[in-house]
């Protein structure tokens, strides 16, 4: 579909892209480190601080900094997925260790004592019950993803926020508009496929509705 001379549904695959890569892989990333911040209160104290700070540093900073670090095209995609990575790390840390802390100690020394070890203790156990809170923390840093992709147009990276400096740069507020409301939609979209899956992955959760 082509509108404002640009075509849309590229638009909105390129932002989906951006925005949800990051998210995916800054939880894989976040999943060993919050971990580690909830079984070492030593790597707690520097971990959680330290992913915090990181989210501090301006966006567009990062998305200039990174090709000069690390060599890629200024006009890379990778450069804005690996600073929303960055981000969702940062974001990401802390709900992972609070969460793991939610699950009941009693549940875990049960579980430790019928032969659990540490893999599978977090694999089987742990995270499946940490899933609620994890979800919540997700749910979070997908917004933002969505929110900071839009950033990426301010150094020629294809997304909505595209829309939104071309509007500007031609007075052309339906364009901006556009570009906002297309944006904020698909936050809102992915933030209910997040709580649905979930929802979908803890089925107990349920079950006294």
């Amino acid at each position: 579909m082509r509108a404002f001379g640009y075509e849309i549904d590229e638009l909105v695959v390129a932002h989906v892209l951006l925005a949800v890569v990051p998210v995916l892989l800054g939880l894989v990333v976040a999943l060993p480190l919050g971990w580690w911040a909830h079984r070492s209160p030593v790597a707690r104290r520097v971990l959680v601080p330290l992913s915090g700070a990181l989210y501090t540093i301006p966006s567009l900073a990062l998305i200039v900094v990174i090709p000069v670090v690390l060599g890629t095209p200024i006009l890379s995609p990778l450069n804005v997925g690996l600073t929303l990575t960055i981000y969702t790390v940062a974001l990401l840390v802390r709900s992972v260790a609070e969460a793991l802390d939610a699950v009941p100690d009693t549940v875990t020394t049960a579980a430790v004592a019928v032969g659990y070890r540490p893999a599978g203790l977090l694999l089987g156990v742990q995270l499946p019950l940490a899933v609620p809170v994890l979800t919540a923390g997700v749910r979070v840093a997908s917004v933002s993803s969505f929110s900071l992709v839009t950033v990426g147009a301010l150094v020629g990276i294809d997304s909505l926020g595209t829309l939104m400096t071309s509007g500007f740069e031609q007075a052309y507020p339906l364009m901006v508009a556009a570009g906002v409301v297309g944006s904020v939609a698909l936050a809102f979209l992915f933030d209910a496929l997040w709580l649905g899956l979930g929802r979908g992955l803890t089925p107990w959760s349920r079950a006294g509705v």
